[in-house]
């Protein structure tokens, strides 16, 4: 099979657009993406031209602009252009060069296959489309070498087994069709179509770790393996394959050992422990924003006492360890049923209300079930604010004999419902006040108490 027929094929195996749908090309201008729009044109795919002009090469950024806009005219096609004033985002979100450029890229063309979807469906701009008869999608012209430079890059920087799946060919709006062609073969096909092309000077310099590893690493290790560029190619096929069944295994175990609360997590720690792998660990937390670096984090919590916990480094989840637990639980969210409580709050909200957080020097005890004046001295942060379970016990306040808090509901004639509704503020793994009914005696207030600390409940 010739390279369009080849093309025509993967698009289908691949299920990755339909004829009709309607297909934005990202066009540099170089002979990957020329190639691309050739290939549509000849398969007979509809499409148009996306161009970034990212104003980092002076006048052959302008000159790379022009040449795609003449393109866009030879094959009568609506061309967008959009210049980035890449610099200063770099500078401005302190990022690189290439990710500034790659963040500007991306936002863009959602933002153009967006503006696109609903005049593709003749429908209204303010009207959300459910199931849209035409899809938009973003082809970009990444080929084999790209994914060999990929995956060469994820393992010498450090990856877990997804890193050496490369370059997925369909994520999103976006899919990418010449995956499984070489540079050498588009290059050729451009030449027998005579095919004009720009030629970015950048690529020369290998100061960009994508340009060392293309200019210099591969080319060095193929003079030892000269297969090298399809033994990584047959490597990814086997490593896709390889994290399919991982997947399935850990998927497997994950569902087994975690527990869906509400929209808490709880997973038993010495369970979780037993399997002696990091690999699960990450696949548990990744999901809530936690990185692979936290995983010596959460092995050392599960050795550490009830109440602490870890933090996810983007704020939105905690995994606390509680008692035999860890409980993956959202920071701000009114539906968690087990809430850190730390020194510095000053109130938190839970599914009854709020709970209001002060030190109290010299101040008079507050009198009824809505306050708890605790003694600061008996107060372990961070505290815990969760929902009571079977077993929980506490000592009432003027008792020295501990009892069950099924017990002391009850004495107090308490309802199903109004148990259900019972939350309790530990300790140090001590039940410290079962909220808007009792404090525990160990924290009250004596003649030698000098700092309280004071909660106030809020339905």
């Amino acid at each position: 099979m010739n390279l369009l027929e080849r093309f025509v094929l993967q698009v289908k195996q691949e299920s990755l657009f339909s004829s009709k749908d309607k297909l934005i090309l990202a066009v540099s201008g170089g002979v990957d993406s020329v190639v691309l729009c050739e290939l549509c044109k000849q398969a007979g795919y509809a499409f148009t031209i996306a161009h970034c002009n990212f104003q980092l090469r002076g006048a052959e950024s302008e000159r790379d602009e022009a040449f795609v806009k003449k393109l866009g005219k030879e094959y009568a096609v609506q061309t967008f252009i959009k210049k980035f004033d890449t610099e200063n985002f770099a500078s401005g979100k302190k990022l690189s060069i290439q990710e500034a450029a790659r963040e500007l890229r991306y936002t863009w063309f959602a933002e153009l296959v967006s503006s696109q979807l609903p005049a593709v469906n003749n429908q209204p701009a303010a009207k959300p489309i459910c199931h849209s008869p035409v899809a938009i999608y973003l082809l970009t012209a990444h080929h084999a070498d790209d994914n060999i430079e990929t995956i060469s890059m994820h393992f010498f920087r450090g990856t877990g087994l997804h890193g050496l799946t490369g370059i997925p060919a369909r994520i999103g709006f976006t899919r990418r069709p010449l995956l499984e062609f070489s540079k050498e073969e588009l290059t050729r096909f451009a030449k027998e179509h005579q095919l004009g092309f720009v030629e970015d000077s950048s690529n020369q310099s290998s100061k960009y770790t994508r340009n060392f590893f293309r200019n210099e690493i591969i080319p060095a290790v193929s003079r030892v393996y000269p297969q090298v560029k399809e033994n990584l190619q047959d490597n990814i096929k086997r490593f896709r394959e390889i994290e399919s069944l991982y997947r399935l295994a850990a998927d497997g175990i994950i569902q087994k050992i975690t527990k869906q609360k509400g929209n808490e997590i709880h997973i038993p720690v010495k369970k979780l422990m037993g399997f002696r792998n990091r690999a699960l660990i990450y696949e548990i937390i990744a999901k809530y924003g936690f990185h692979e670096k936290q995983v010596d984090e959460l092995v050392k919590l599960a050795g550490s006492e009830s109440g602490k916990y870890i933090q996810s480094p983007n704020g939105s989840f905690r995994i606390i360890r509680h008692r035999h637990w860890f409980i993956v639980s959202p920071v701000h969210s009114g539906e968690a049923t087990n809430i850190i409580i730390e020194q510095t709050d000053k109130h938190v909200s839970f599914l009854l209300g709020e709970i209001k957080i002060e030190v109290a020097d010299n101040k008079p005890p507050l009198t009824g079930n809505e306050f708890a004046c605790l003694d600061a001295k008996q107060i372990s942060f961070p505290l815990l604010l969760r929902k009571w379970k079977n077993g929980d016990y506490f000592y009432p306040l003027g008792m020295k004999k501990k009892k069950k808090l099924s017990r002391f509901f009850i004495d107090l004639k308490l309802s199903k419902a109004e148990k259900e509704k019972v939350w309790v503020v530990e300790s140090g793994q001590r039940i410290a006040w079962i909220v808007g009914y009792r404090i525990d005696d160990r924290f009250r207030m004596t003649e030698k108490t000098k700092t309280t600390i004071r909660l106030s409940f809020k339905k």
